[in-house]
Formats: structure tokens, C-alpha cells, sequence
């Protein structure tokens, strides 16, 4: 009896522990668990650390992307540098065979003239390994710049004209809207408002809701003297009609309108752009220039002056379209 009623109590002395306390219990996961998403989410954050350094101006992860572009670029450099080391080691031996043959006095030397062959053949060799070794490493050089670029691009943010103190960047358009960026100075700027936002030629001006319907948005980029961006939604806002602009309202494009933000990247991307331009001999301030970007993120042109929206409406879907990488737009506009 004595044994029965020492094994009841030690039952209920575990039980007591063991049970859960009900009273204020929250939903805490367990210290395992609570180590095992600490554990996951610093290896995810030291990862993305780990791709977003930097060397010689490009990050892990650009590096990684173009090697995924062009998978045999380091294979083909690899072939040709060591092509052209041993061109270049062929040519020494060849030059100095080449030198004993023409002193003279050498009885294991081969004739002056086979000797300059080889010396030719050999440093067309080199010559030759070595230009193609450099290609590749310009070419590989460029996709890195583009890379770098498309990833800026991304990370541009603006303010949407139609709503209020809200902020988007480009990369939330990708597969959404085609982006038209024109970047001038303050003539430039305000010849754009007024084609987007009077009424050319007729009195009711179709043409944002046109743009709208073909997923297009503009980004308009204000140029100081310097070539500095500066603000402007005020510049567009306070816009001036001419003679031939007819019921101008700064909103009425709204629909299709994002003026830029945090303009230190937009100096930063734009710039390369306006050095371009005004090396080809442009006047960007009063002609500006427009870069045109594809769903897709791509560039799909560069160019000068006003963009042609009447051409765009009409051209866009099959510009960058289903046959382009976008799939879906052909149920929309039609096509394959």
C-alpha cells in the first residue's frame, strides 16, 4: 500500500511539471526552432553582403550574372592568353635562331629566311591570341558596364504624378510599364508638357490616355546649365503655353507622368548618357535626349529630341512585345 501511494504521488509531481501552463501563454516557438530562423536568416543576410561587394567597381553579383551571359568567356581568355604566352615564348627562341643564323658561324642553325619565317609566324601568333584575348576581356568589360547600369536603372526612384508624396522605383514597372526617360533643360522640358498636356490639334488631346494604353510612362529629367539634375515637378508644373498650345493643364497627363527623386542617382546614371550625346556633338540642354526602356528592364533605344509619341502608340507592342521576352502583351495587342 505504502508503494502504491509513493508511485501516485511521484506520477503527480512529474505530471505537474510536465504540464503546460495555459494562463498567459503567447505563440513562442521553441529555442531550437528560434536558432535554426536566426541561423537561416544571417546566413541569407551575410550572402547577400557576401554578393553586394565591391571589386574594381563591380559587385559579386554583377561578376556572377555576366559569367552566367556569357559561360565560356573565361574559357575562351583562358585559351587565347595562353596561346599568345606561348606564341610570345616561341618568338623569343625563334629571334635568337634567328640571330645566330644571320651572325653565322653555327652549324645547328637553320638558313636566315626559315629562320625569319618562323619569327613571323610566330609573332603573328602572339599578335594575333593577344588581340583576342583583349576582345574578350573589352567585350566582357562592357557587359560588366551594362550590368552595373541596368542595375542603377533599377534603383532609380520617382514620384508618380498622380499620387501624392508616394515613391516607387523602376524596378516596381518591370513587366508593367514601358519607361520613356527625357532628360533636357528647362526649354526641353517645357515643349514636352505642352505636347503631352495642350491640345495641338484638336480640342481634345487623346494623346496621355493613348500613351496609358499602351503601358507607357515618362519620366521627365530637368537639366541645369551644368548638366546637373535638378528638380523638376515645379518646371513642369509651372510650364507656359505658347500661341499654339490650346487648354494647357499641367495634370492632365498625370496618368502617365513620374517625376524624379533622390537626384543624386539620377546625376549618377544620367550622366554617362549626357557624355555621350555631347561628344557626338548634341546640344542636350536644348534637344535633350530620351532613353527608351523596355517591360524587360532592357534598353530598347537612346536618342535626341522629343519622344515620338505618335509613333510609339502605334509601334510598342510590336517593339517589345510577345516576340520580344514579354509574354502575355500578345493577348492584349494581338500577335503571336
Amino acid at each position: 500500500m505504502r508503494l502504491t501511494i509513493l508511485i501516485s504521488c511521484l506520477l503527480a509531481s512529474a505530471s505537474a511539471f510536465t504540464k503546460p501552463q495555459l494562463s498567459g501563454v503567447r505563440n513562442i516557438q521553441s529555442p531550437a526552432v528560434n536558432n535554426r530562423n536566426r541561423i537561416v536568416v544571417s546566413s541569407s543576410n551575410e550572402n547577400e553582403a557576401a554578393l553586394g561587394e565591391k571589386m574594381n567597381g563591380y559587385t559579386v553579383k554583377q561578376r556572377l550574372r555576366e559569367e552566367v551571359e556569357s559561360p565560356f568567356r573565361k574559357v575562351r581568355l583562358a585559351f587565347f592568353g595562353i596561346s599568345a604566352f606561348s606564341a610570345l615564348t616561341a618568338l623569343y627562341f625563334s629571334a635568337l635562331v634567328a640571330i645566330k643564323a644571320n651572325i653565322g658561324g653555327y652549324a645547328d642553325v637553320p638558313p636566315l629566311d626559315e629562320a625569319l619565317v618562323q619569327v613571323a609566324i610566330n609573332s603573328g601568333g602572339a599578335l594575333g591570341f593577344g588581340l583576342l584575348a583583349a576582345r574578350e576581356i573589352k567585350v566582357g568589360q562592357g557587359n560588366l558596364e551594362r550590368i552595373s547600369k541596368g542595375g542603377l536603372l533599377a534603383r532609380l526612384v520617382v514620384e508618380p504624378a498622380a499620387e501624392e508624396a508616394s515613391k516607387r522605383t523602376l524596378k516596381d514597372y518591370r513587366r508593367i510599364s514601358r519607361v520613356i526617360v527625357a532628360a533636357g533643360g528647362a526649354e526641353y522640358i517645357r515643349s514636352l508638357s505642352m505636347s503631352l498636356c495642350s491640345d495641338q490639334l484638336a480640342d481634345e488631346n487623346t494623346l496621355p490616355a493613348a500613351l496609358a494604353g499602351v503601358d507607357v510612362m515618362i519620366v521627365p529629367v530637368l537639366l541645369d546649365e551644368n548638366f546637373n539634375v535638378v528638380e523638376t515637378k515645379s518646371a513642369w508644373r509651372s510650364a507656359t503655353p505658347g500661341e499654339n498650345d490650346r487648354n494647357f493643364e499641367s495634370t492632365r497627363a498625370d496618368e502617365v507622368i513620374c517625376f524624379p527623386s533622390v537626384l543624386s542617382m539620377w546625376q549618377e546614371y544620367i550622366d554617362s548618357d549626357v557624355k555621350t550625346a555631347q561628344g557626338q556633338g548634341f546640344d542636350v540642354l536644348s534637344k535633350g535626349i530620351t532613353i527608351t526602356v523596355k517591360k524587360n528592364g532592357r534598353i530598347l533605344r537612346r536618342a535626341t529630341g522629343l519622344p515620338p509619341f505618335g509613333d510609339m502608340v502605334g509601334m510598342m507592342e510590336v517593339a517589345d512585345g510577345s516576340k520580344f521576352g514579354m509574354p502575355g502583351d500578345s493577348e492584349k495587342y494581338g500577335g503571336p
